[in-house]
């Protein structure tokens, strides 16, 4: 074979080694972890992204069905995980949890905030009822739970926060006024309690995603474009500059690294990950 070939394969090889050695110094074993909404999407693949990385997991989500499908996948991987359905947006319940997984696992090292919902309407199109729905989850949801589990990474002498925010909380988004409101404050509460809690050892950052292809993106189109999807989807994909949704995977990565020891010297940051969106026009 021509020496080519072994050059290539060789700079593949290393690229692949160097990949698994970055990804292995994130390690997360012993450490605990609640996972917000993740059943499904980005919050599902955060928790599969921990558990193998030797997190202990817990996941909260409304949807029974979602969430024992994600507990049999991570275990059937040889990943340490448990599950419990949770309303976030009701704080005794929330804390009631909380007490009961401390109880059974000593602490809780990590908390991801992921669960949210969407709304569309313009501010003269979004009614109180509409405000109020989506206020209570992706706001007090997400307050309920640094709420539940700040007192007690106090107490055991550090902990991570990772709030799921979005591009919203850093530019307007068109006729998104409800959610654009809500991931601003979830952007904002990240600030304060970076700022509260830093001489704590606690670390309390957010993500930024743009449009990351989930079971949410394919629901929205089936309900508002049953008859154009795949067009509508790539209209949505090519509005990104980079030309395409991103990955819950991809968003799943940043969250690992941002909740591992090799991000303490990050708190109160805002990550976008948005293939361009914000810096490229």
């Amino acid at each position: 074979m021509p020496l080519e070939y072994f050059y290539v394969v060789s700079v593949h090889n290393i690229t692949t080694v160097k990949r698994e050695q970055a990804m292995n110094k994130f390690d997360l074993g012993g450490k605990t972890a609640i996972i917000t909404g993740g059943g499904s999407g980005i919050g599902r693949a955060i928790a599969s992204c921990f558990a193998q990385h030797g997190a202990h997991v817990n996941i909260l989500d409304m949807d029974e069905d979602n969430l024992s499908s994600t507990i049999d996948e991570i275990t059937s991987s040889g990943g340490l995980i448990s599950g419990d359905i949770c309303d976030v947006s009701d704080l005794s319940k929330t804390k009631q949890f909380v007490e009961r997984f401390v109880k059974e696992v000593g602490r809780v090292d990590i908390l991801v905030n992921n669960a949210g919902i969407a709304s569309i309407g313009s501010l003269s199109q979004t009614n109180e009822e509409e405000f109020d729905r989506i206020f209570k989850v992706n706001v007090k949801g997400v307050y309920n739970c640094m709420k539940a589990c700040i007192d007690q990474m106090v107490d055991q002498g550090g902990g991570v926060i990772l709030n799921m925010a979005s591009i919203a909380s850093l530019m307007g988004l068109a006729d998104r006024f409800a959610y654009t409101m809500s991931k601003g404050a979830v952007h904002t509460m990240t600030l304060s309690v970076a700022r509260d809690y830093v001489d704590k050892n606690i670390r309390c950052n957010c993500i930024c995603p743009a449009r990351v292809h989930t079971p949410f993106v394919d629901q929205y189109l089936e309900k508002y474009y049953p008859d154009s999807k795949d067009k509508m989807f790539q209209k949505l994909s090519q509005a990104q500059p980079i030309g395409r949704m991103g990955t819950p995977e991809e968003v799943a990565v940043l969250a690992l690294f941002l909740c591992s020891d090799e991000a303490s010297f990050i708190t109160g940051a805002a990550y976008p990950i948005d293939g361009g969106t914000l810096s490229i026009r």
